[in-house]
This record gives structure tokens, C-alpha cells and sequence, in this order.
């Protein structure tokens, strides 16, 4: 299998554009849609439907959707294994969602590489279905989310905590002083939400929703408003005098998970990695 094919079969997959996927690629529109006839060639099925201004995947092509991200992240990890230097001799995949490594993981990764000789890291950037999926296809190492897979393949354990708080940017005496601020939506998981839901009804529809708290770390400062970031990472702003706790509201605590595959052949520097995160609690 020509991985160049896969390539282009996903490029015109997300442009729905034979024309635009070939700019992408620095192809000529003929040789895209070679491709993709090639393709259908060897698996025996029509991909896209074919109209004018109107690509779509056929049912085939959406099932072949996954297959061949996992294939070329499979490929390139594979690559990367195989191309490792004499001093490392181990790749560990690590992911994680952007308000993961906003709020936690960003703060570790140095340790992380010190600690772990003879590994190097590749890290991801992914939802958690995602991450689930590659987990068992043996493509990711480790997921580390708010809200783990509860499966009976993975091993799962804590190794931190987040702290949240709602924060403004200027001085307020009230939850209620809030209301007239525009409010910045931060998704820190499902338990999170269920608690902002029962708890904070009253706060505005929010200007922007997110799911990474630098983002909305960022929207905050140049245009104002309020939001529940991480504690560790907006104290430093607080000292400033940038921004400001809202007096009268509770904190919201979100436990930090590891999940792996019991079976992963990298098990031992798994394992390090794991007991590193937990020794940071």
C-alpha cells in the first residue's frame, strides 16, 4: 500500500474538494484523482460520490475514514521507532486534550524528558473517543484525561489534581457583579459540566466555549470577562493585579487520570512515566 494514497484519499476527505486538496498537496487535480481511483482499485469500492461542487464520502469512505488515519499514524510511528538514535532506544506516545495540557501536563513534560533515559516522547493532541482508539490499537502509550475510559484492557489511575476557580479582570464583590461581564466557557469535562450546570445557572451564555484554557486564558486578558481557570496557572496574574478572584464562589476540583493498555509492550517505561506524575501530587 502507497501511504501517498492514504494521504490524498484523507486531504480531499476533509477538503470535499479535489481542486483545493491538490493545492494542499502540491499536486495537479488529475494526479488526486488518480490517486483516489487507485485506491478504490485496491479496496474494491467507491469512496467519494462524485457531483459537481459536491464531494462526499460514501458510506465506504467514511468506515475507511479511520482506517487510514490509524494506518499512516502507524506508519509514522513506525518510522520514528525504527530511525531512533543509539541513545534513545524507546519511543512512548503520550496524548492528552489541549485543557489537559494547558492546565497539567505542560508543567511535567520537562521532568518527564529528564527522567525517562533512553525514551523519546511523542506527544498527541486529542479528544478522548480518540485517544480511546488509539490506546487499543497500540498507536498512543498513554491518554491522561479528566474523564478516563472505564474499560477492562486499561489499567487507570490518578495522578493529579486541577483546581478551578472563577476569575475576573477587574475587581468584583459578587457573583452577582458577574452577570453583567461576558463569560468565557471553558470545557473541563463532564463532571465539570454537570456541576456548572446545578451550580452556576445564573452565569451569562458565554461569548466564546472552549476547550483550551490558554485560549481562554488569553481571550480574558485582551478583552475581558470571567472564567474558571486553573489556579496554578492564573496566580501569577492574580499577583499582578490582571486578574481577580470572584469572592463567594466555591472552587471546582477535577482528578487527573493515566489510562494504558495492560499489554503494551513498553510497559517498563510506562510505568516510569506513571510513578514520575503520581510523585508530583
Amino acid at each position: 500500500m502507497d501511504t501517498d494514497l492514504l494521504k490524498t484519499f484523507l486531504e480531499v476527505s476533509h477538503t470535499r474538494h479535489f481542486g483545493k486538496a491538490a493545492e494542499n498537496l502540491y499536486l495537479t487535480r488529475s494526479a488526486v484523482s488518480f490517486r483516489v481511483k487507485q485506491l478504490e482499485m485496491i479496496l474494491g469500492v467507491e469512496l467519494f460520490e462524485r457531483q459537481r461542487n459536491n464531494i462526499q464520502p460514501t458510506p465506504a469512505g467514511e468506515r475507511m475514514l479511520v482506517h487510514a488515519e490509524a494506518v499512516l499514524l502507524a506508519w509514522e510511528r513506525a518510522k520514528q521507532d525504527v530511525s531512533l538514535s543509539q541513545v534513545q532506544s524507546v519511543q512512548l506516545a503520550i496524548g492528552a486534550a489541549p485543557n489537559i495540557w494547558d492546565a497539567y501536563l505542560q508543567d511535567y513534560l520537562q521532568g518527564l524528558h529528564k527522567g525517562l533515559s533512553g525514551v523519546a516522547l511523542r506527544t498527541e493532541v486529542q479528544n478522548q473517543s480518540v485517544m480511546t482508539r488509539q490506546l487499543m490499537e497500540r498507536t498512543l502509550d498513554l491518554a491522561i484525561s479528566f474523564d478516563p475510559p472505564k474499560l477492562e484492557e486499561f489499567e487507570l489511575l490518578q495522578v493529579g489534581e486541577v483546581v478551578l476557580g472563577l476569575v475576573s479582570n477587574i475587581a468584583i464583590n459578587s457573583l452577582a457583579e458577574v452577570l453583567q461581564q461576558q463569560y468565557i466557557k471553558v470545557d473541563w469535562g463532564t463532571a465539570f459540566n454537570i456541576q456548572h450546570a446545578r451550580d452556576f445557572t445564573e452565569l451569562p451564555l458565554p461569548v466564546l466555549h472552549t476547550g483550551s484554557a490558554r485560549i481562554a486564558l488569553d481571550f480574558l486578558l485582551n478583552n475581558g470577562g470571567s472564567a474558571f481557570l486553573p489556579q496554578k496557572m492564573v496566580q501569577p496574574y492574580i499577583d499582578k493585579g490582571q486578574l481577580h478572584w470572584v469572592p463567594a464562589t466555591d472552587t471546582i476540583r477535577r482528578n487527573v487520570y493515566v489510562s494504558y493498555l495492560t499489554g503494551n509492550d513498553r510497559l517498563p517505561q510506562i510505568i516510569q512515566a506513571v510513578n514520575y506524575l503520581k510523585a508530583q501530587i
